[in-house]
């Protein structure tokens, strides 16, 4: 069985956010790239799934600027990949429908019989790219997955829901995105970190395409004004009320 995951470079989660100078990108200066937590996870499951079968083949899909991606790759292939595709990103303003073209490009070649997605890139948080890439290439797609279980070549899947959980049943192949919860990311051993540097990388070159979204303007969310203090006791309680039915009005 041939398992594709996708994969992204993005800004670690404690990165302080700034602005770049044309104010349409992000200042990547001092920026730590790191593989994608959500990706992480859809790596993981992919491995126990070769690793309960005996057999198979984890390959992992990235597209993105050579300097920062090619580590994150490396990365995944630490983790347990077998191999990986990079596709060499030239565009600054990439938007969401061409990156699916790309990838579900890159995945055709490949004919894997599952394709694991993060739920969504912590930085765009669009959760848009796997059902995308799935829709281009006619497979059906689960989104949101934090159960898995594989038996031949059907799928059953959980998912949570607003009014509880949902339990579908696909048939392969199929594209799935994952969620927390579903399992625990590994971390590399030495042993997986020697071995990364062997494993197989192939590079591949992808065309410029017009954007269907453009951005126009990055801004700073408004400075929030600073707290006030009520009261303290049960008195203050009949001073909130008064603050949020007058000065507010939410009451």
């Amino acid at each position: 069985m041939k398992i594709a995951v996708c994969v992204k470079r993005v800004p670690d989660t404690e990165t302080k956010v700034r602005i770049g100078q044309d104010g349409k990108h992000i200042d990547e200066a001092g920026v730590q790239w790191v593989l994608n937590p959500y990706d992480e996870i859809a790596l993981e499951q992919a491995l126990k799934i070769k690793e309960a079968q005996g057999a198979g083949e984890v390959v992992v899909v990235s597209l993105g600027p050579p300097a920062t991606t090619e580590p994150v790759i490396r990365k995944a292939l630490a983790m347990g990949a077998d191999r990986a595709v990079y596709l060499k990103e030239i565009m600054a303003d990439r938007d969401m429908f061409s990156t699916a073209k790309v990838l579900a490009e890159a995945l055709k070649s490949e004919n894997p019989d599952i394709i694991f997605f993060g739920r969504q890139a912590v930085d765009d948080d669009s959760c848009e790219i796997g059902p995308m890439v799935a829709q281009i290439l006619g497979l059906p797609c689960v989104t949101d997955v934090n159960k898995f279980k594989l038996e031949d070549r059907k799928v059953t899947v959980h998912k949570e829901i607003e009014s509880g959980e949902e339990v579908i049943e696909v048939n392969l192949p199929a594209c799935f995105t994952c969620q927390k919860g579903l399992v625990e990311p590994r971390l590399p051993t030495l042993k997986g970190i020697m071995a990364a540097k062997k494993k197989p990388l192939t590079e591949k070159s992808v065309a410029a395409t017009e954007p269907l979204l453009t951005i126009l303007k990055m801004e700073y969310p408004p400075v929030r004004p600073p707290g006030r203090k009520i009261g303290e006791g049960k008195e203050a309680a009949f001073t909130l009320v008064e603050v949020l039915h007058t000065e507010v009005k939410i009451i």
